[in-house]
């Protein structure tokens, strides 16, 4: 009825609106029987209800409809209160942890061998800590709290929450949800998390968001541990949801498959599997659109954890490695929802948003030495499955790997599938800059890695041929000059520093021969956007190195023509000897500091982060919307 209502018949109800909300938050702080439940389920449904109409001043027409403006501060005040006791512990000291111990009925088991049914019960004291009436109300305290933090984001009632310091009840609340038996739903703990992530973004670049100084101060490993995982199965489950568009992992052999193949699957193990669907062209590029879920919202409070708090970082990267029951560790699952969000990110803005928000975790774990150590090192292996759903492909790595390899993967196949003259610079910038950081790292300590380094090169020089090509739809967009830098840097890198984090010479030797092919793209890469003026980038050793190359190739194809051996053209078994014959002769000289890069700063970010805010406000609107409790009333 009230979706139905129009605005100005809402504010003519504001003398019935206010009793309702009054006697609601009455009901919560003394409550008896369940009508502390119904309340959290009718407050939950007005609030949407209310916040979600557009009103000429948000603000005081808001106000007018809960409170008035005389007794705002004193009912929202109780409102406030009274959701904080219940987020923190459920019900107040002194009132039963539930009525008629409807909580406690899942302790009624059967009791152990030599047991008689009261031992058992004497055995399981009935608490708060172990009651599932306190964990729903705690849950749709919450649940109601998002609500009014993402209706009321742009008005001035969330300073209510800011006042009142809702931080240690959220964190109590992670911390019960995740020690009750039946808690198996990693959304008990991430939208806990979630209002967190709301909470903390509200104006902090406006003035100091006290929930962005308790993330930095908090140190409790049991609670973050906790969050890692629900943020690890809530990427697994986003993830999932690509996968159910479009299956794209090579179907491995196995006797089941070669006999449904043959027709004999009634006999194979197991049986036959229901076949997935598939969706023609047009239909599952509408689907990828609508993706990721709303709970991708929990992707902001990660990235604020991440940048706020240390042992966060190293929790999310060390952390819960691959368990026995065969379920991904939660960083495998972030950098595998990642590689999903980026094959997809020029589906929709939204999905562009959460990829430069994860791309930006990933920077500020790698600009961390000992995070990056640790993502570069055999002690980070683990399987992760990147996503294959759009050609061309990265070679399949079924086993684990490094942590580092399956960035890099991630990093490469942003690069290859967003090419476009209205270039995301500021996605490309991010991608490139997290190769430079790792590959930095790794000619620092001398790392060498097993992979598969000519794909990374070869996709960094289609990324120049790209930019030449389009030149002209690309030399105004803002920021392009870092971009460059950062591609002409990173290849300058691996001529000059290759040997020291490339495994194999011939890997070093491959690198060579691409840019000796690209020589002639370089030279007008250079001249187009002017790069021989900059100082910031070392173009002119990408250029000597062809040069040199290339007056090499020259004599040594003059002499093949004498001899008539190839009709004066050199085969690539030639050029790759003369490659390995140049480098006596070669000098490369690249400027300094072609390992450094800017540390990380938010502020550079403003922008970006203020959209993703509203993103994310606008996301948890629309999951709370569609939760069971609209029902229920």
């Amino acid at each position: 009825m009230l979706d139905e209502t129009p605005v100005g018949d809402l504010l003519h109800l504001s003398t019935q609106t206010r009793q309702l909300f009054i006697k609601a938050v009455q009901a919560l702080r003394r409550p008896y029987g369940v009508g502390d439940l119904h309340a959290l389920d009718t407050l939950s449904t007005f609030m949407t209800c209310v916040l979600a109409k557009r009103y000429t001043n948000p603000s005081s027409d808001i106000i007018e409809v809960l409170a008035g403006l005389d007794q705002i501060d004193t009912v929202f005040g109780d409102f406030v209160a009274a959701l904080e006791g219940l987020i923190r512990n459920g019900r107040g000291p002194g009132v039963e942890c539930c009525p008629h111990g409807v909580g406690h009925a899942q302790d009624k088991r059967q009791p152990a061998d030599g047991q008689e049914p009261q031992q058992q019960q004497q055995q399981q004291p009935k608490g708060k800590s172990n009651c599932t009436y306190t964990a729903d109300l705690q849950q749709r305290a919450v649940e109601l709290a998002l609500a009014v933090s993402s209706g009321a984001y742009q008005t001035s009632l969330l300073t209510y929450f800011i006042q009142r310091d809702l931080f240690p009840a959220i964190i109590g609340c992670i911390q019960s949800q995740s020690s009750l038996e039946t808690s198996g739903d990693e959304t008990r703990i991430t939208r806990p998390f979630m209002l967190l992530g709301l909470l903390a973004n509200y104006n902090k670049f406006e003035f100091q968001n006290p929930y962005q100084m308790r993330l930095n101060d908090f140190v409790n490993e049991r609670v973050i541990k906790d969050i890692v995982k629900g943020v690890g199965k809530t990427c697994q489950k986003l993830r999932d949801q690509y996968i159910d568009v479009q299956e794209d992992l090579p179907e491995g052999w196995t006797l089941a498959n070669t006999l449904n193949k043959i027709g004999l699957g009634a006999i194979a193990p197991g049986g036959k599997p229901p076949p997935k669907p598939v969706y023609d062209a047009d239909t599952a590029k509408r689907m990828f659109a609508e993706l990721p879920g709303e709970e991708a919202a929990v992707l902001l409070a990660t990235y604020d954890f991440s940048h706020a708090n240390k042992l966060f970082s190293l929790e999310l990267v060390t952390g819960a490695p691959r368990s026995e029951k065969g379920e991904d560790s939660p960083f495998a699952n972030f950098i595998s929802l990642t590689s999903y969000l980026l094959q997809h990110a020029h589906l929709s803005q939204r999905t562009t948003l959460y990829c430069h928000l994860n791309l930006m975790v990933f920077r500020l774990l790698i600009e961390d030495p000992v995070l990056c150590k640790r993502m570069c090192s055999d002690e980070s292996k683990v399987p992760v499955r990147l996503c294959r759903q759009r050609s061309t492909y990265l070679p399949l790595v079924r086993s684990e790997r490094v942590i580092a390899t399956a960035v890099m993967d991630t990093m490469i196949d942003a690069i290859n599938h967003n090419l476009r003259r209205r270039l995301d610079v500021g996605l490309y910038t991010l991608c490139v800059g997290i190769l430079l950081r790792i590959i930095s790292y790794m000619s620092r300590s001398r790392t060498r890695l097993q992979y598969h380094w000519a794909d990374l090169f070869r996709s960094l020089l289609s990324l120049i041929r790209f930019l030449t090509t389009y030149a002209s739809d690309l030399k105004g967009l803002s920021h392009i000059n870092t971009l460059l830098d950062h591609v002409v840097n990173l290849l300058a890198l691996g001529l000059s520093a290759g040997e020291t984090f490339l495994p194999t010479p011939a890997a070093y030797d491959d690198l060579f021969y691409k840019v000796v092919e690209t020589g002639e793209v370089l030279v007008k890469f250079r001249d187009t956007y002017g790069l021989a003026n900059r100082a910031s980038n070392s173009i002119d050793t990408l250029v000597s190195v062809s040069v040199h190359y290339k007056e090499m190739l020259g004599t040594d194809g003059s002499k093949a023509a004498k001899g008539k051996r190839t009709g004066g053209q050199l085969t690539s078994l030639q050029v790759a000897e003369v490659i390995k014959q140049g480098y006596e002769t070669l000098s490369i000289q690249a400027k300094e500091g072609l390992d450094s890069w800017e540390k990380y700063r938010e502020a550079d970010e403003r922008t970006l982060l203020k959209k993703m805010g509203r993103q994310a406000v606008g996301d948890v609107g629309a999951l709370i919307s569609r939760l069971p409790w609209r029902n229920r009333v």
